[in-house]
């Protein structure tokens, strides 16, 4: 079994001379155990996912009872073509198509909420295309992970000071490629990464064990 990704720059293997900004798909090989492809990119929305040809070059070696986690909508909630209930959900209905055709298992992300604090408690970012992925999850009777609501609590759970620790927040001089230091609130470092894709990792645990010792199609969600 292989684990396949295809997602945006919060998914995406960490840059050379970008560490420690890392997406959380870096890391999931290391907290699974199961042999990972990761095709995510930055700025990556599920069209041009499709316009690279990423998509294809991924779900060309997808095979029976691997697993497909797909996680888009940071970069197309800037896109009106990309509407939460039109082109976004449009293309991961043909994303979960195409792994079913495959013989293997799709499985959707929500998308990482932004860390935006106020009060210490988050401001939610993505509008409508959390509850998007949750409706056509359960439409197509697919798992779910929702990173969305996972991240939120990790953030608040930890409170303002610790959940920085998280993100992408350099002091000058820290990192090579921000020589001038960095407040990015959206963009974990190593540690962020790690962290959720030790969660990713035990969701995927948990559906497979719910189907059995192999993946399976179902319903379920991992929040």
């Amino acid at each position: 079994m292989t684990y396949h990704l295809a997602g945006d720059s919060t998914v995406a293997p960490m840059k050379p001379g970008e560490e420690p900004m890392s997406g959380w798909g870096h890391f999931l090989e290391a907290a699974s155990g199961v042999p990972t492809r990761n095709l995510a990119f930055g700025g990556a929305t599920t069209a041009s996912f499709v316009a690279a040809g990423s998509w294809q070059q991924l779900i060309g070696e997808v095979g029976p009872g691997d697993t497909v986690v797909i996680q888009f909508g940071h970069n197309d909630q800037k896109h009106a073509d990309l509407a939460s209930r039109g082109g976004y959900t449009e293309h991961l209905h043909r994303f979960v198509d195409e792994v079913h055709g495959r013989g293997a298992v799709a499985v959707l992300c929500t998308s990482c909420e932004r860390r935006w604090m106020k009060g210490g408690r988050i401001t939610p970012t993505h509008g409508d295309y959390p509850n998007a992925v949750r409706d056509l999850a359960h439409e197509l009777d697919v798992p779910l992970i929702d990173l969305n609501v996972f991240t939120t609590w990790l953030y608040e759970d930890l409170g303002d000071e610790g959940s920085a620790s998280l993100m992408s927040h350099y002091a000058p001089g820290e990192t090579a490629a921000w020589p001038d230091g960095l407040v990015d609130d959206t963009h974990f470092r190593d540690v962020g990464a790690r962290r959720i894709a030790a969660f990713v990792a035990r969701s995927l645990r948990a559906i497979e064990r719910r189907d059995g010792d192999r993946p399976a199609r179902g319903s379920g969600l991992i929040a």
